[in-house]
């Protein structure tokens, strides 16, 4: 079976915009929640969001593009660059100059698997509007292809010129980890030497909003203090806070890696999936369906659970996930629960749905590459039912030579990734 690296990595998130930022970010315990500039929250009674902020698209994409594009796709074609960049699959040139796009492998061995759980929403808002008070000639003209999941990939696909699979992964908050699963077979098959992968998303709108806050998801009561509202595992959780985020991959067989003389980051070792047939929004409670696809991670790595160091936690910050979770990691590692750092990356970034899977396999890459245990912020008063190390308020240091990450989706979707120091 072919050996798969990750040899780039990109991350456009609340907490940054380059891979530099982001890990400084991680490493100083820093929130990327406020109030939300994205609408006027004034009818809501959630009013923070982990926005990206200070992005600007024309770095990356062309102005005739752009236009085209959602919000969710600008921010994957950005992270993707990034990606490509530090892989050495493009040019030095500036993003936007000639040349720049030229990828430097084989276009027909070159895919693109990317996780979208929901698609242009603030495209299929601003459309229906048009649509109730002016009627459909006034229209987005580009409302479909917009709004749909796959866009990003497919852009992505035109932008780099890659002729090999271009498909997009939809199961729900798995999205981006399911997309690298699938990039990881395509690699092991032979059916790609390279895959662009991960995960992006951009829900922050009214309709977003509104549709969370009538689940009961949401936190409602940090307004005033946006940065303490995520904080999984803690007893004073209210629920997750949206954000919006990418995170993209460049995957590639070992043997085309080296044969260029790649960067090589880290082994992509294994992948586990399941479904839990139990619930259209929770977990079963048990854990069970979460723990087979920990489980079966591991084992497709070639490790055993007592091998992993670090575990990238779901960790959304809510009342029914994180204990649920906690069973999950107990019933997958035994013992070694107890001696394992977990953490959640989105009591900094909140949950960034499809993004989330992404931007968390680039940190257990990190925490291999750099010796680190990202921390779980606002973790004051740890919930008694969540009784594991959750590297509670600030970075620790370690050895880490193989982590993982895990993500749950409405429809009882479970997707847990495994990386090793390569």
């Amino acid at each position: 079976m072919r050996k798969v690296v990750v040899t780039g990595m990109g991350v456009i998130s609340p907490i940054g915009n380059s891979l530099e930022e982001f890990t400084r970010s991680i490493k100083a315990g820093k929130s990327g929640i406020a109030r939300t500039t994205a609408f006027d929250v004034t009818n809501f009674d959630a009013k923070i969001a982990g926005e990206v902020k200070d992005f600007d698209p024309d770095r990356w994409i062309e102005k005739k593009d752009r236009r085209k594009m959602a919000r969710f796709t600008q921010f994957a074609v950005a992270a993707a660059d990034q990606a490509l960049r530090q892989a050495g699959l493009t040019a030095e040139t500036a993003p936007n100059e000639e040349g720049s796009r030229q990828l430097k492998s084989d276009p027909d061995r070159t895919g693109v698997v990317l996780g979208n759980g929901i698609g242009g929403f603030e495209i299929v808002s601003e459309s229906f509007q048009k649509l109730l008070t002016q009627g459909p000639r006034r229209m987005l003209p580009l409302t479909i292809p917009m709004m749909i999941n796959n866009e990003a990939a497919g852009n992505i696909s035109m932008i780099y010129g890659t002729r090999g699979p271009a498909f997009t992964q939809v199961t729900a908050c798995s999205s981006g980890t399911d997309a690298l699963g699938q990039a990881l077979d395509l690699i092991r098959s032979g059916r790609c030497d390279v895959v662009i992968s991960g995960g992006s998303e951009s829900c922050i709108t009214p309709f977003g909003f509104g549709g969370f806050l009538m689940l009961k998801t949401l936190s409602t009561i940090h307004n005033d203090e946006p940065e303490k509202a995520s904080r999984p595992f803690d007893r004073d959780r209210d629920g997750f806070v949206l954000g919006e985020a990418a995170g993209i991959l460049i995957l590639e067989s070992e043997d085309h890696a080296r044969g260029r003389g790649a960067p090589i980051l880290a082994e992509f070792a294994g992948y586990g999936v399941s479904a839990d047939a139990y619930h259209i929004t929770s977990p079963d409670p048990t854990g069970i369906g979460g723990s087979k696809a920990i489980t079966g991670a591991i084992k497709d790595a070639g490790l055993v659970p007592g091998d992993i160091q670090y575990y990238n936690a779901h960790g959304t910050s809510t009342e029914i996930n994180d204990p649920t979770e906690t069973r999950m990691i107990k019933g997958a590692f035994g013992d070694h629960a107890y001696r394992l750092k977990i953490s959640s990356l989105k009591s900094m970034t909140g949950h960034c749905v499809a993004g989330s899977g992404g931007m968390e396999a680039i940190t257990c890459v990190l925490a291999i590459q750099q010796g680190f245990f990202p921390p779980t912020i606002n973790l004051d008063n740890p919930d008694p039912e969540c009784d594991l190390d959750y590297v509670p308020n600030h970075v620790q240091y370690g050895t880490v030579n193989a982590a993982a990450s895990g993500n749950l989706g409405f429809g009882g979707h479970n997707g847990v990734v495994v990386f090793k120091k390569y």
